[in-house]
């Protein structure tokens, strides 16, 4: 019977349980090494180097700090969206090799769009809006405009590595626009000089767009906290501030390794379960996010006209070059 193994994959591995350790070590990775490129300490006091940092901050807005209340707010309903949005990651999941229990279905690339393009955004914003507050909205109407412009484009440069394996590889495809198909075959595309222009195309408008959808510098515009305090987070506090931020650090994690899946290959060339290519896995996933901390920690933040011109510029072109590459390719061969 599937249903143990099914609820091992969204509840343990690699759902909710390693989802949430993932996403702490993926907060504590970034915090740790910007501190390190700005001469500072970062996470240092609880686990080794710092490690649980993370897990303790969560853990005492659950159970220590309290939660504002306010006549007009709906905190129950933001944190049924959080909920969903976590959920909604932890169902993406399954569309991995990563995964015991694998969802593998042609045009499943979809249904990774639904849950993690719709379901999260979706989540975030409703999150953003439970607590009214001036600077709540300003914030809440960035985020708006970020996710507008950032989730097409950031879609469609993933698409393209799920687009040139289901053609290249045409013959062997069993499962067309499939996550799966691409996290195996992705790998193979950057030693073909037909398609490695697209892929470092599709690469440099997600890495873009991922630094924008996740606000972190320079697009940290929704909580601008010198200018409107912590924007859309202005009222947030205690379990509510909690799960806004797991929401958040999951919504990193989770994008950083389907990049690593899609773009870089996940283990491969190495076999999924073999020693060395869970180390591969891990480098590459490091890789990822060392980019995304490198960007973070180079640049300040931008005016909310100068992210979505620079989005634009550096996500959207290189992201619609890539795709009418690709879909010539296709034509071509």
């Amino acid at each position: 019977m599937d249903l143990p193994l099914l609820l091992f994959s969204l509840l343990v591995f690699p759902g909710l349980v390693f989802m949430v350790a993932l996403a702490f070590f993926t907060e504590w990775f970034i915090r740790k090494s910007v501190a390190r490129m700005q001469s500072r300490m970062g996470p240092a006091y609880v686990g080794p180097f710092g490690i649980l940092q993370p897990f303790a901050d969560f853990l005492k807005l659950i159970s220590v700090k309290d939660e504002i209340k306010q006549r007009y707010g709906s905190p129950g309903i933001a944190k049924v969206f959080a909920l969903l949005g976590i959920g909604a990651m932890a169902a993406s999941l399954l569309l991995l090799p990563l995964s015991p229990y694998r969802l593998v279905a042609p045009y499943d690339f979809l249904i990774f769009i639904y849950l993690c393009g719709v379901w999260v955004p979706l989540s975030m914003f409703i999150l953003a809006i439970s607590m009214p507050n001036p600077f709540t909205f300003l914030g809440a109407s960035r985020l708006l405009s970020i996710f507008v412009l950032t989730e097409p484009i950031f879609f469609t440069a993933m698409l393209i590595p799920v687009v040139l394996t289901t053609h290249v590889y045409s013959e062997s495809c069993i499962t067309p626009y499939s996550i799966m198909f691409t996290a195996t075959h992705s790998i193979w595309l950057w030693s073909n000089p037909l398609t490695i222009i697209p892929m470092i195309l599709g690469l440099i408008a997600v890495m873009v767009t991922v630094q924008a959808k996740s606000m972190l510098q320079p697009f940290n515009i929704p909580e601008a906290e010198q200018e409107i305090i912590a924007g859309f987070m202005t009222e947030f506090s205690g379990p509510l501030l909690a799960l806004n931020n797991l929401l958040h650090d999951l919504d990193i994690a989770v994008t950083a390794l389907f990049i690593t899946y899609l773009f870089l290959g996940g283990p491969y060339p190495f076999p999924h379960l073999s020693i060395p290519g869970v180390i591969i896995l891990i480098i590459k996933y490091i890789i990822v996010l060392y980019v995304i901390t490198v960007i973070k920690a180079s640049f300040g933040r931008f005016r909310i006209d100068q992210g979505l011109k620079t989005i634009l510029k550096y996500g959207g072109i290189p992201a619609v070059i890539g795709i009418i590459l690709t879909s010539l390719i296709i034509a071509l061969t």
